[in-house]
């Protein structure tokens, strides 16, 4: 083998014999050890921990008007809710303010992505028809790209099965300074698995801790989770479903696996009902909002978000000292 092409291991000669030479690469890791690279970067990875999240905080998660708060240990009951509620709300004041609201995101969304110590997720959840695509496209609108990444979870592809099955959303959370949304979630994994019996009972149902303890390490970590379970009722799903039917630019929308999930309405009810009862934290409840109703869901949502952004504070950072005496030069 040529000298050019071959290769042969430290100590070793190109012919395979064993020689008397150093290992030159050794000897340069030896004088750095792992420990002291590690005490080397102890300032940067301090410099990027704000102080402010030492310690666990419960979220300041503030709870629009006609949503319904899932309180820890309580048992759900969806046919109790009703997903006709609006709360009272006038339809045109409703939509009026939704406008307002979403000013509010968008300037509370500058100052996160500014400050870029903390982030917000927000988790939609809903049968099919729920109206999750339609709440994140209205309550969002004017949010700046640049601050916000929206994810949308299908059928894991192989790659994702080789891993745990939190794997893939963990991948997908926001960093600092950024508003994360689930359009779908970790929740499928106890809610289309259960229903289509994917894996057996047992896995499926220890899935509940892991994902308490998926959350709690999120919030702990500094990032805010907003659960939204979108509620609506078995005849507006028809409707819905109807519409889409009819006409022909929603087409695209409709896909005819809808109609045999339907059959398993109820059974996706109680995956709906235990998955709320048994994950609504302290540290990321789950909100259930009356959905019926788009204009009043987009409202109430709206309000939730915004209101929970001015709780969590964010603030631009202080500028360099000396910033306000600069000259631009001509």
């Amino acid at each position: 083998m040529s000298k050019k092409h071959g290769k042969h291991l430290p100590g070793q000669s190109q012919d395979g014999g064993v020689t008397d030479a150093p290992d030159r690469h050794q000897a340069a890791r030896s004088r750095v050890p792992s420990t002291a690279v590690w005490a080397g970067a102890a300032d940067v990875i301090a410099g990027t921990v704000p102080a402010a999240l030492g310690g666990h905080r419960p979220a300041p998660i503030r709870v629009g008007p006609g949503i319904v708060a899932v309180e820890p240990g309580m048992r759900v009951d969806l046919t109790a809710i009703d997903s006709d509620a609006d709360g009272g709300l006038d339809k045109v004041w409703a939509k009026e303010a939704l406008s307002r609201e979403r000013e509010r995101i968008s300037a509370l969304q500058e100052r996160l992505y500014a400050e870029r110590a903390r982030s917000l997720l927000l988790v939609f959840q809903a049968i099919d028809t729920g109206g999750k695509d339609g709440t994140i496209r209205s309550v969002l609108k004017g949010v700046n790209p640049q601050g916000c990444t929206v994810s949308s979870f299908k059928v894991p592809s192989s790659d994702e099965l080789d891993h745990d099955f939190l794997w893939r959303y963990h991948a997908r959370t926001p960093g600092r300074g950024m508003i994360g949304v689930f359009n779908r979630s970790h929740y499928e994994d106890v809610l289309v698995v259960r229903v289509k019996e994917l894996v057996p009972d047992s896995v499926w149902q220890g899935r509940y801790r892991l994902i308490n303890d998926f959350e709690r390490l999120l919030t702990e970590s500094g990032t805010v989770v907003i659960k939204f379970f979108l509620h609506i009722s078995k005849d507006e799903q028809k409707k819905r479903l109807e519409a889409r039917i009819a006409d022909p630019e929603k087409h695209w929308k409709f896909d005819p696996a809808d109609l045999i999930e339907r059959k398993a309405w109820d059974s996706y009810q109680q995956a709906f009902a235990d998955a709320l009862s048994q994950c609504s934290t302290p540290h990321a409840p789950w909100l259930v909002v009356p959905a019926n109703h788009k204009w009043f869901r987009n409202y109430v949502i709206a309000r939730t978000i915004a209101d929970t952004l001015e709780a969590m504070d964010p603030r631009f950072p202080k500028a360099a000292k000396g910033i306000a005496d600069l000259k631009v030069p001509n």
